[in-house]
């Protein structure tokens, strides 16, 4: 989330440094292991498109599946389950158009890392960029503690968390305010991405590994076995594509070229009333 105003009045403004080199060079390596991991990730699960929860897959009863089936009119129709509850999703998820064709397939080839189905290479993506997003992360968080990023800029102060009502009030009228520091929902959000979600996904992916899993056997436990990890990592991968479509979304209606602007060149525009470093 970011913010601003789209408000038609123009106050003055003034230019503050609000994103340090590491924070943005971080942010754009991990736009990239992103998408690539989402991609490769629908890959790997179209090899298996359902989910469940234990140590073994429990085929009668999956949390979420995605197929393709033939209705009662001999229709061939895309399916997913999600908790007992079926919906059909032709067209998309189960059933999708590939070129001139239909094809039976959980996501369309156009959301997959490689198109067409080829589960090893789309394993090899997924690891090789998981690695790099496991280090890039490190690289943030060691530098965000040497530089005080995460206790100066993401801590919310205790007037921060006070009106945490208005800030919800004025998200959902579209009204932002052009400041140095973040909002306390912003931080919030960020502070849960980085401290529970992402860790989530990361652990619940090594305890899909039946290697890691030999070398730190306590994550079956901490899991409740593999299938749960699973069903774990993925409800962690859909929490961080939520955050990224809200976060697209707050970036163009509090001001896209503001945004943009701070996390390529570090510089941000404020209300005038903000000190500024130059």
């Amino acid at each position: 989330m970011s913010d601003g105003s789209i408000t038609a009045q123009r106050r003055p403004r003034r230019l503050v440094y609000r994103h340090a080199l590491v924070t943005r060079i971080t942010h754009w390596v991990n736009v990239l292991c992103i998408v690539v991991l989402l991609l490769s990730g629908m890959q790997i699960f179209n090899a298996h498109p359902a989910l469940y929860i234990g140590s073994a897959s429990d085929f009668d009863n999956p949390v979420l599946s995605i197929t393709a089936a033939t209705n009662a009119e001999g229709e061939r129709v895309g399916l997913t389950r999600i908790l007992g509850a079926t919906f059909t999703t032709t067209g998309v998820l189960g059933l999708s158009t590939a070129g001139s064709s239909v094809e039976a397939r959980a996501f369309p080839s156009w959301l997959t890392v490689p198109t067409y189905r080829d589960l090893a290479t789309g394993r090899r993506w997924h690891f090789f960029f998981a690695w790099i997003f496991v280090i890039n992360g490190l690289v943030y968080l060691v530098a965000s503690l040497i530089n005080r990023h995460i206790t100066r800029d993401l801590i919310p102060t205790g007037r921060q968390l006070r009106g945490i009502g208005r800030s919800i009030l004025d998200h959902a009228r579209f009204r932002f305010h052009h400041e140095r520091d973040y909002n306390v929902l912003q931080k919030l959000t960020y502070l849960a991405i980085i401290f529970l979600v992402l860790p989530g996904v990361i652990l619940t992916g090594m305890t899909m590994s039946p290697a890691l899993d030999a070398a730190f056997p306590w994550l079956l436990d901490l899991f409740g076995g593999r299938q749960t990890a699973r069903t774990i990592h993925f409800v962690c991968a859909t929490a961080i594509v939520l955050f990224i479509l809200v976060h697209l979304l707050m970036v163009l209606v509090s001001g896209a070229w503001n945004n943009t602007r701070s996390i390529v060149t570090g510089r941000y525009a404020v209300d005038a009333k903000e000190p500024s470093d130059d």
